[in-house]
């Protein structure tokens, strides 16, 4: 009889739906441009932008295997 790996498929899929609720709120603050409105823009907001562009590059350089993570 084969093993089952019901309870790591079961937490993979939930892993995987919080990072698609997440992925999704990103991306409707993103279109709201992050609660900015162009008038109030300032370089507290661009350092703030900076730092969530670079965790997210981290991620999508894992996902990828691009950048450090690249395999030659």
């Amino acid at each position: 009889m084969p093993k089952t790996n019901d309870a790591t498929l079961d937490t993979f899929i939930a892993a995987k739906t919080e990072i698609d609720a997440m992925l999704a709120r990103l991306v409707a603050h993103s279109a709201d441009h992050f609660g900015y409105s162009p008038d109030e823009v300032n370089w507290g907001h661009v350092g703030t932008l900076d730092h969530y562009r670079a965790r997210l590059r981290e991620i999508t350089d894992m996902a990828f295997r691009e950048g450090e993570h690249a395999v030659p």
